[in-house]
């Protein structure tokens, strides 16, 4: 019966979030004002950049050079942040799971050879890894050196769900490596039970228990109790 619920899930987050991408999609990735141009909106993904990684630099690098560094944005809508991430690391992988957010977000990193985005289902990372070939098309072990995650997991309705993104990423992080991710750090009041706007909220014992299963260590959190929850999950 879970899977059928899980199944059931993504079905109505993928139908609502192309359906949200089509209506409007800047406004549903930022909801801070309803029109934005293509400067605002760009430049909206600048400040995420420079509040989130250029003040964390030392937890996210650990002393690389970002120009050597393979990073991966899960839940890039329209590829605000995306294009911010283009031009400061050296390899740039983001998935989505509406095909028309993908859509947007590929016209968004043109001109970024280092970026690849891919639609993804929803639920793991396989079209990343899943057909990952090297050399002579032999299948080779895709890793990367950070993950990151805004304003999307708090979308989410099911903590499985968001557990199991935690997992697929443990699969492709590097030892030591950097997941910063956040979540819904409060209950919120959603009168429509079969949602796919209110995400499942985390507490802080939930969360360092979702690391802990996951293979993670959680050294740093804030925000918890809020809807803006940021984690800190090192690969062990």
């Amino acid at each position: 019966m879970a899977g059928l619920e899980i199944t059931r899930q993504l079905l109505r987050m993928r139908r609502d979030w192309d359906r949200r991408a089509k209506e409007n999609a800047r406004h549903y990735v930022v909801t801070g004002q309803h029109e934005w141009s293509d400067e605002e909106f760009f430049k909206s993904g600048q400040i995420t950049l420079e509040e989130e990684i250029l003040n964390d630099l030392p937890n996210i690098c650990q002393g690389k050079d970002p120009k050597e560094m393979k990073v991966l944005e899960i839940g890039c809508g329209a590829g605000r942040v995306t294009r911010a991430f283009a031009g400061f690391f050296g390899e740039v992988y983001a998935v989505d799971i509406s095909r028309e957010m993908v859509r947007q977000a590929r016209e968004a990193v043109v001109g970024f050879p280092n970026t690849h985005v891919f639609h993804n289902n929803g639920k793991d990372l396989s079209a990343l890894y899943g057909g990952w070939r090297g050399r002579f098309g032999i299948a080779t072990r895709f890793q990367i050196d950070f993950a990151f995650s805004i304003i999307v997991f708090q979308h989410i309705p099911s903590r499985k769900i968001i557990e199991n993104y935690v997992r697929e990423v443990h699969k492709i992080l590097r030892p030591g490596g950097l997941f910063k991710f956040q979540v819904q750090g409060c209950a919120v009041d959603e009168t429509e039970p079969d949602h796919s706007w209110v995400g499942a909220f985390f507490t802080e014992p939930q969360a360092r228990e979702m690391a802990e299963r996951c293979g993670f260590e959680m050294r740093y959190q804030y925000g918890a109790g809020d809807q803006y929850y940021w984690l800190w999950f090192f690969k062990k």
